[in-house]
């Protein structure tokens, strides 16, 4: 799904990109699913989910996301839109003898990521939102997704105001991260709203969890997968995501999940909206941390 960066009210103009969310998704009812089998008949091993896992990314059919479930022992695929009954036919070839470990997913809508912890950040071509405030010391920053930073200089707030300037990206491939400095006299505190964030963590699967954007405000989900890799086709290839019920829409992307005091991650891209609800991709905040020796406070 392509990054979608819309014209903030100020006249700056939106861009198209890759962004956490597609539209009209519809997340599935979970249920619990018996564990996959070899031809032998015995539970697909820790090595040949793996292998089953490479072979789904070799595959490389865009708007196709995937994960490993520990529980049931499966290579979880989720399809959007795009991915026709020949590209779910590629990916079992693909598996090859795994192909049984497979447990494919249909959800409406594609794929992308969103541009527009949730305050509005915007360039002069497109808009998202801000993840966590962070510092080094004495130095301030804030985190926020890897494609809005991609190719961004000067960053504004929603007044037009200047308030910072990108000191590190990284999207695509390894993460969807960005940092930007805090230009001098600027005001950030370490929250997300009026929610005080002190530490910084990785959810577990079936963790409640909060987003907040620019965009659609405050909404929740709950964790479904971990370390998803996510085809956004033209876009590129992500790895290492945190899967959610979680809706988002254009403009909430780089925009914070968290729970309670605990950071856990920056929207990426996905499919679906907050009217109809939909699945949302998070960047892993502890991976962008650790990256830029920063902390949130």
């Amino acid at each position: 799904m392509r990054i979608k960066r819309n014209t903030p009210r100020s006249g700056i103009a939106r861009r198209t990109r890759l962004i956490a969310v597609a539209t009209g998704l519809v997340a599935a009812a979970g249920f619990a699913v018996p564990a996959a089998h070899a031809a032998d008949g015995s539970t697909y091993s820790a090595s040949q989910l793996a292998v089953t896992n490479d072979s789904v990314l070799k595959a490389d059919v865009a708007g196709t996301a995937w994960y490993t479930d520990p529980a049931t022992k499966k290579v979880v695929v989720k399809a959007d839109e795009r991915v026709t009954d020949a590209d779910i036919q590629k990916i079992k070839e693909a598996a090859g003898a795994n192909a049984g470990a497979l447990e494919i997913k249909h959800v409406s809508g594609t794929f992308k990521p969103l541009l527009s912890g949730g305050d509005t950040i915007q360039t002069t071509q497109w808009r998202c939102s801000l993840g966590f405030n962070v510092r080094s010391g004495s130095t301030y920053y804030f985190l926020t997704a890897g494609h809005c930073t991609a190719g961004a200089g000067t960053w504004y707030n929603s007044s037009g105001s200047v308030i910072g300037s990108t000191a590190g990206s990284t999207f695509p491939g390894s993460g969807d991260y960005g940092i930007v400095k805090y230009a001098s006299g600027v005001t950030h505190d370490g929250t997300v709203g009026s929610q005080d964030i002190t530490s910084a963590a990785t959810p577990s699967v079936g963790t409640t969890v909060y987003r907040r954007g620019s965009t659609t405000g405050t909404h929740s989900g709950r964790v479904t997968g971990l370390n998803a890799t996510v085809d956004y086709g033209s876009d590129g290839v992500v790895t290492g995501l945190i899967d959610t019920t979680v809706c988002a829409e254009p403009g909430d992307s780089g925009g914070p999940l968290y729970g309670g005091t605990t950071a856990y991650g920056l929207t990426s891209g996905g499919s679906g909206d907050c009217t109809s609800g939909g699945e949302t991709f998070f960047q892993p905040v502890t991976e962008a941390l650790s990256a830029y020796g920063v902390s949130v406070y």
